[in-house]
């Protein structure tokens, strides 16, 4: 990005580009927390079928064992229920570790959400000149490593870091 690309930028324009990737980032917050819910809620379920089970199993324990039989009463196999019960437990730990890593990462998004909000405010207070208004946000998103967070949209640091294309009729 040259000067004549600062000239046709103003400090507003930087300021409600600010204000929409944070607002992009809150609403990806906000998609990570209803999805940590819903693996919350399957936690929940798994726990209550986990216990479920236990205590069945705790009751078929107290009961009189047979002399010779393998099953469990009501012809349960013991070894398949235990199978099923450490089947769900590994799962869970799965979903567990899961909801974790996206607690950490919807935390890093606010973070990032917050700054991008800061750094409008600022520009918005300090910023006279939209060419030093450009660069302090291209550093910004630098800093932070921002593409990072956008997968699908190209932030100022990459457009300003981009390849020219070659004019066709060179």
């Amino acid at each position: 990005m040259g000067e004549d690309d600062a000239e046709t930028v103003t400090v507003d324009e930087l300021v409600e580009y600010c204000r929409t990737q944070a607002g992009l980032l809150s609403g990806a917050v906000e998609t990570m927390g209803a999805e940590a819910d819903e693996l919350l809620d399957e936690i929940d379920d798994e726990m209550a079928e986990i216990r479920t089970r236990l205590e069945g199993r705790s009751d078929a324990v107290t009961e009189p064992e047979s002399p010779s039989s393998a099953a469990a009463p009501g012809g349960q196999d013991p070894d398949l229920d235990i199978a099923a019960i450490e089947e769900l437990e590994a799962d869970l730990e799965e979903k567990q570790t899961i909801v974790e890593a996206k607690q950490v990462r919807m935390e890093a998004f606010q973070e990032l959400a917050s700054a991008y909000t800061e750094l409008a405010t600022e520009l918005q207070r300090d910023a006279d000149d939209s060419q030093a208004a450009l660069e302090r946000l291209v550093q910004f998103e630098a800093d932070r490593d921002a593409p990072a967070y956008f997968p699908d949209r190209q932030t100022l640091l990459e457009a300003a870091v981009a390849e020219p294309e070659p004019d066709e009729g060179a």
